[in-house]
């Protein structure tokens, strides 16, 4: 249960960190939502793999290399699944916020995130 906290309190602060990073690019560049957001995201899976890997999960018994490769390739798919949720509801619904579809696409791929990362990159 307290890794699954700490699971939370990385997604949370990955969150905060794609979101932040998606308005301030919205702000300051002309890139627009759908552009912006790839930046954000892989800002995002930066700050989480730093997260999960200090304290939710500690250091894999991969050498650094192929951990981060493993949780790329997690994070990467789960991003894309993030990413495909976040473009439908925003093309589906034009009018709604790009930081409320982020919300959305976020929690539903939460549940990905937490299987891929504890079961094949951190496994013990």
């Amino acid at each position: 249960m307290k890794r699954f906290f700490w699971f939370l309190v990385a997604g949370a602060s990955g969150f905060a960190a794609d979101a932040g990073m998606l308005a301030l690019l919205l702000y300051v560049t002309p890139l627009g939502p759908f552009g912006a957001r790839i930046l954000a995201i892989a800002f995002a899976l930066f700050v989480t793999w730093s997260i999960n890997r200090a304290i939710t999960f500690g250091r894999s018994r991969f050498p650094l290399v192929v951990e981060g490769a493993r949780y790329s390739s997690v994070g990467i798919a789960s991003a894309v699944l993030n990413y495909g949720i976040y473009a439908g509801i925003l093309l589906l619904v034009p009018a709604l916020s790009p930081l409320v579809a982020i919300a959305i696409a976020s929690l539903l791929a939460m549940a990905f995130s937490w299987t891929g990362y504890s079961r094949f990159v951190f496994q013990k």
